[in-house]
């Protein structure tokens, strides 16, 4: 039998899905002191291999809905850490009860898909960390320090905003029905740095750079950018020629890539106008100069709706 969840009491915790995030999420929650009493999959060794890193924490197989259920005799507050796909297939199947809690973990999934399994007056809830899960020994460490997005009501948004502060990340909350939004800015700020990369890495090979090489080149320029924005903020960080109002050299970049086929001059477009934009930021910034710029580029741009055009 599990306890009604209240904010007096921390809740119990259970996980269905043992993937990187219920693992990181698991660990880092047991070592802050929570209890973590129960984790069910489908791969039961990957359940196990978390379970056996917490203290009275117990494994379950996944062979069919209703062992899903059992865990909710365990614990009082489950998170869904399943793939996107699977979680209004799952929570189709829950059943938890007043008192109980169901999470998901996606940011771009609606916590309305959740909403099959609170018929009997069970709460459910987002709590998704802004945090790039690689699977190592030491997610649930270095996890600390993020941001956590929630939604919820209350009493659970207060009980997941403690449970986010006692792992050490700051909660952040997020509206209804503006997660598609808010997930595509995370996917700017984790796997489109890495497509920008790539892209970099790609010019360096063209130029006949080995590609160890380049990648290892790129380390110190990145960190030392991202370093810059976070002390002085997007727009005092930027350099390159758009912060210096040098129409003539963003005009060569993009013939060259332009010269190279494929769509390197439009993605190197597309970014100069977020580079305009942050310009265009600064207290005095060269608004003439940057007008230049971004009619430079116009021709390399693709067409815009008719409210587009210059950000």
């Amino acid at each position: 039998m599990t306890t009604p969840l209240t904010t007096a009491v921390r809740p119990t915790l259970g996980f269905i899905g043992a993937g990187r995030v219920a693992r990181a999420l698991a660990c880092a929650a047991g070592h802050a002191g929570y209890e973590v009493t129960v984790v069910a999959s489908r791969r039961l060794d990957a359940a196990q291999r978390i379970a056996s890193a917490l203290p009275g924490c117990e494994a379950l197989p996944i062979h069919g809905p209703q062992d899903m259920n059992t865990v909710f005799s365990r614990a009082n507050l489950v998170f869904l850490t399943v793939p996107d796909d699977a979680i209004a297939t799952c929570a189709a199947h829950l059943a938890p009860l007043a008192g109980q809690a169901l999470v998901h973990c996606s940011g771009a999934s609606e916590i309305e898909l959740l909403a099959p399994a609170t018929q009997q007056g069970a709460q459910m809830g987002g709590f998704h960390p802004l945090f790039l899960f690689a699977g190592l020994d030491d997610d649930a460490t270095r996890m600390r320090g993020s941001a956590i997005t929630i939604e919820a009501d209350t009493p659970l948004r207060d009980t997941l905003n403690d449970l986010a502060s006692a792992i050490g990340c700051r909660a952040l909350s997020i509206p209804a029905r503006e997660r598609m939004r808010y997930h595509a800015g995370a996917n700017y700020a984790a796997s489109f740095l890495l497509c920008l990369l790539d892209e970099a890495t790609s010019l360096w090979q063209a130029i006949g750079m080995p590609e160890d090489d380049a990648r290892e080149a790129m380390w110190p320029l990145v960190m030392g950018t991202l370093n810059a924005a976070r002390e002085r903020g997007l727009p005092g960080a930027l350099a390159g020629p758009v912060s210096r109002g040098d129409t003539g050299i963003v005009a060569r970049h993009t013939e060259a890539l332009a010269s190279m086929g494929g769509n390197h001059a439009t993605l190197y477009s597309l970014l100069t106008l977020r580079a305009i934009h942050l310009a265009r930021q600064r207290p005095n910034a060269d608004n003439t100069a940057l007008d230049a710029i971004a009619h430079t580029i116009a021709p390399y741009l693709p067409p815009f709706p008719p409210e587009g055009g210059d950000v």
